[in-house]
């Protein structure tokens, strides 16, 4: 044994001093650089660690070791910083001081068990140790009968429940979530999943969508996957970095405050990756309606108050407790009365965004001459709009007729705004070139009721079919028809100036296209299509998906989307449908052909028919512009349950995990690329992302930790340093 170990110690010693010669120079200021060994010798594949809180936020460099356990930690502000190793198969190295300008070997640490080696495992492999109830029993029976929801007629609607409900504001996997440190205090483990269901202000939305299960039974599978963590069941363990995934360089800045709820973020226009260059990032700040400000040149952060018109009653998200929050007690946090959601910047920097700004709704928005109103009329919205202009430091509010969730531009001579709205079946737009020229919010507004063309003659005319399910349902083949469709992820298509696509999440989910056409509304058609799930039993089951939520183009028009609920990116292709038309595209399934699902990297939840993985994805973005650095039209999901973003490679279906393992938890949603300078490479391009649980303190460190925003860059190889 003892010659063992040395001999390990002789080739540890020599690969370092080998890999020694083969290091850059560490004259530049501001790198660090070196070795990471263990006893095993070189590590490769593990993530060298760098933090500092010199500097007015606290920032974050990561970066991994290539094949001989080097790496080289680039671009560091000048500070004093701690560096330390965290990979899988280790556990945390002991950090130590340096700065740069300096060669800094480190010492890895080998886990002693595989449940040491465990602990940095992301939220997705742990929470794949879940249960769910066997396909063979659904649908479900209700209380009287197997404890399943009767509604639920197939597995992969349990499992969209856990998804799109469950991890829609934080992972599922996390410590938090997985051990049952209070379960001593109650009879039951059960009684324990019941409690924490009910914890804080968002207690009582978390305990409405348990119940969608089947309470007793969700119950029942939340306590049996928490009871096997305890007693020391283990996930698989993930693969370490390799390949191109070793050149990432991950940049990261803290920015709020601890019980700050940042949604999302932008950097500069999405049509355009120039605008702003080396400016500062704008993110929503949900839960305190504010503007918060990351100049990533100075390393400041700050925060503006988003003003209103008239204050709403009572915020967005309710005080009421049904039980004291584990760690803030009765504490209210978030008063979001405007309840801001999705900047987006356009060609002159401003930042626009969605926001609540009054409590009534306009008698014009459903009566009088505007046309529009005459044509649909909208009795409510949920939100408004607003702009940010960072040269005055001021807000303009405007007031919309139609509901407002997410924004997005198009690429037309108008710089159309394009507005998703989850609740009414109607999309909405600005024309901010009238809105510039005018400053009058009801000429620069329009919207269209989402309408198929179902009689099949190419337009849509009045009066039309009434939703299927509705009071008012009866199908007439003569008649278009009306959907109930609301929508959440949306964009302009990049081939049709006057088209707009959007998805609409329930089971199981459903992609749209609105053409505005030349005279909005009468122009205004519709077309559906519905994910291919198990519900279709023409589709082979291992073509099946569900849940889509972000939507995004590439530059030749294709339309992705991550399928949140069944762990897939999905490609569609409209050229390849058959029919556009008629009353054969009233259920949405008439263009299975388009669809083409690619299943993500993440491990899949056993007991699943078809296969279900336990990623999910809270949006997707399209990289068209090279700003990553892998490519043009490269699809990229968040991978908000797996610490990561997830960037699908078209030509090849191979996938680049860029996996962010410090602080765990990272939660991501908004996504957007930008080119500082193209003339320097790789340090002139990156994509940025939010850090954005809704709760922070279920970030790694707990109470007190605030929300980060990350910067993704790829190296052209591990070492590289210019």
């Amino acid at each position: 044994m003892t010659r063992s170990i040395g001999s390990l110690a002789v080739a540890a010693l020599t690969a370092a001093l080998i890999a020694r010669f083969a290091l850059p120079s560490a004259a530049d200021a501001t790198h660090i650089e070196g070795v990471v060994t263990s006893q095993n010798g070189p590590e490769a594949g593990v993530w060298v660690i760098a933090e500092t809180a010199d500097l007015p936020t606290r920032h974050i460099k990561i970066v991994v070791t290539d094949e001989q356990g080097r790496y080289v930690l680039p671009e560091l502000p000048a500070a004093t910083y701690k560096i330390w190793v965290r990979g899988y198969g280790l556990v945390d190295s002991k950090a130590v001081t340096t700065r740069p300008g300096r060669t800094q070997d480190l010492t890895a640490v080998v886990a002693p068990t595989p449940r040491d080696a465990a602990q940095v495992y992301p939220a997705n492999y742990w929470y794949s140790l879940i249960r769910p109830p066997a396909a063979s029993e659904f649908p479900g029976s209700g209380p009287g009968g197997n404890g399943i929801a009767s509604n639920l007629r197939v597995q992969g609607q349990w499992l969209d429940i856990q998804k799109q409900g469950c991890m829609v504001c934080h992972q599922l996997g996390t410590p938090l979530t997985r051990n049952q440190d209070t379960a001593g205090e109650f009879d039951s483990a059960m009684a324990s999943w019941n409690h924490r269901l009910q914890m804080g202000q968002r207690g009582p939305e978390m305990s409405r969508r348990a119940d969608r299960f089947g309470r007793s039974r969700g119950l029942q599978m939340f306590a049996d996957w928490s009871t096997r963590i305890d007693a020391g069941e283990l996930p698989v363990a993930p693969p370490r970095p390799a390949g191109i995934e070793r050149n990432l360089v991950l940049s990261m800045w803290e920015w709020g405050t601890p019980i700050d709820y940042i949604h999302d973020q932008v950097t500069t226009d999405k049509r355009n990756p120039h605008i702003n260059a080396n400016g500062r990032v704008y993110g929503i700040n949900l839960s305190r309606d504010e503007l918060t400000i990351l100049d990533p040149q100075s390393h400041t952060a700050s925060s503006l108050p988003i003003p209103v018109r008239s204050a709403p009653a009572t915020p967005m998200i309710g005080s009421s407790m049904p039980v004291p929050s584990r760690f803030y007690g009765n504490q209210v946090l978030w008063n979001n009365l405007s309840n801001p959601h999705n900047p987006m910047m356009d060609a002159t920097g401003r930042v626009w965004l969605t926001t609540v700004i009054r409590k009534e709704q306009p008698a014009w928005c459903h009566e009088g001459d505007n046309p529009f109103a005459k044509y649909f009329p909208l009795h409510e919205s949920d939100r408004q709009a607003a702009y940010f202009d960072p040269k005055s430091g001021t807000f303009t509010l405007i007031d919309t007729c139609f509901g407002t969730h997410h924004p997005r531009f198009a690429e037309d001579e108008n710089n159309t705004l394009y507005f998703s709205a989850e609740g009414v079946p109607a999309i909405g737009w600005i024309n901010t070139k009238r809105y510039d020229e005018t400053h009058d919010e009801r000429q620069s507004q329009g919207w269209c009721p989402l309408v198929i063309d179902t009689n099949g003659d190419g337009k849509i005319s009045r009066p039309w079919n009434q939703p299927v399910g509705s009071d008012k349902a009866r199908f007439n083949p003569a008649l278009d028809t009306l959907t109930t469709m609301g929508s959440y992820g949306i964009v302009a298509d990049s081939t049709d100036l006057k088209a707009v696509w959007f998805a609409y999440q329930p089971f199981p989910g459903r992609i749209a296209r609105l053409s505005i056409g030349d005279r909005p509304p009468e122009t205004c058609v519709t077309e559906v299509y519905e994910v291919p799930s198990t519900l279709d039993p023409s589709v082979p089951r291992e073509k099946t998906g569900f849940g889509p939520r972000g939507m995004d183009v590439d530059r030749s028009g294709m339309v992705w989307t991550a399928l949140s609920g069944s762990g897939h990116f999905a490609r569609f292709d409209r050229s390849k449908c058959k029919v556009l038309r008629g009353p054969a595209v009233l259920d949405g399934r008439h263009c299975v052909e388009g669809w083409e699902l690619f299943p993500s990297p993440g491990p899949v939840i056993p007991n699943t028919d078809p296969p279900v993985r336990a990623d999910y994805h809270a949006h997707n973005w399209v990289d068209q512009w090279n700003t990553l650095g892998l490519g043009e039209n490269i699809p990229i999901a968040n991978g908000s349950n797996s610490d990561s973003l997830l960037a699908l490679l078209p030509r090849t279906s191979e996938w680049v995990v860029l996996r962010v393992p410090y602080p765990q938890g990272f939660f991501t949603r908004g996504v957007d690329g930008r080119i500082d300078d193209p003339k320097i490479g790789w340090r002139g391009r990156g994509i940025w992302s939010t850090y954005s649980p809704a709760a922070s303190w279920h970030i790694e460190g707990g109470k007190g930790v605030k929300p980060f925003l990350v910067k993704f860059q790829m190296r052209p190889h591990p070492l590289a340093g210019e």
